[in-house]
């Protein structure tokens, strides 16, 4: 298990004092189920990510492929034994922002939705694209940006603007498909060809052109390897940006998400 101290943003801002009782405090959660790490972002508690493996001991079995859950029983049990390593027990009722991968099908929510009601009993449970939660993780500027997702199964594209994924593509080729770690053409080409495709299309070619000048948002395991932003530079012929948790960032905005969604409640109950 790994540990983000990111207790930045804490529900105690909805009052400006602490609250009386903890056990009812209001919680913001964000989710996001890689298939190569669970991560969740608690308001006020460490960023926890663990890797998205089961128990099995001869034949470790990956919990999700190609971003869907693979094995649900699996996933459920990795994800409360992570939520178990809060000192600070999240209070009943949580709002959850969970990443979805770009194209996800409704079957696909559905089985996310059952595990995260399952396991958080949330008051609310909403779906953010992965890419834009990266975007909102990074903390993108305003204007059209473009955002490149380098996962262990997936590569995600996509042109943000207005706060919203003006477009978006996925190819279902990832890090984990590489024989050698270090050839990682294959997947930079997919990313090439995921980008012009955007640029093709008429909804998103304009905010793309004008994201250009910008360069690209890259997140995810690719974006810590060695070598790799900058050769995704050259392939594009594009700046490359990297945030300073590439591995997090997507979840650390889909809990930032979840906060403003619980703050817009507290405002329209209060």
């Amino acid at each position: 298990m790994h540990a983000v101290d990111d207790r930045s943003d804490t529900t105690s801002h909805f009052s400006g004092q602490p609250p009386s009782d903890p056990a009812a405090e209001p919680a913001a959660v964000g989710v996001d189920l890689g298939s190569a790490r669970i991560k969740v972002w608690a308001s006020g508690r460490p960023l926890l990510h663990v890797p998205a493996i089961g128990d099995s001991l001869t034949a470790p079995a990956r919990l999700v492929r190609r971003g869907r859950i693979a094995d649900h029983a699996g996933l459920r049990v990795a994800l409360t034994r992570l939520l178990a390593r809060h000192h600070r027990p999240l209070p009943a009722g949580p709002v959850v922002v969970v990443c979805r991968p770009v194209s996800a099908t409704p079957d696909d929510e559905a089985a996310v939705r059952e595990l995260l009601t399952a396991a958080l009993a949330p008051s609310r449970l909403l779906f953010v694209d992965g890419v834009r939660a990266a975007g909102i993780g990074a903390g993108a500027a305003p204007g059209p940006q473009l955002v490149a997702d380098i996962g262990a199964d997936l590569v995600e594209v996509a042109v943000l603007a207005g706060g919203r994924v003006v477009g978006a593509r996925r190819a279902e080729v990832g890090l984990a498909d590489l024989i050698d770690p270090t050839a990682s053409g294959p997947v930079l080409n997919a990313v090439a060809d995921l980008f012009t495709d955007l640029r093709r299309d008429p909804g998103c070619a304009g905010p793309a052109a004008t994201a250009l000048g910008r360069g690209v948002v890259l997140v995810g395991g690719g974006a810590t390897r060695p070598h790799v932003p900058a050769r995704l530079s050259a392939t594009l012929g594009l700046a490359v940006r990297t945030p300073a948790t590439p591995l997090v960032t997507a979840v650390r905005g889909a809990g930032l998400a979840a906060l403003a969604a619980l703050r817009r409640t507290a405002m329209t109950t209060a």
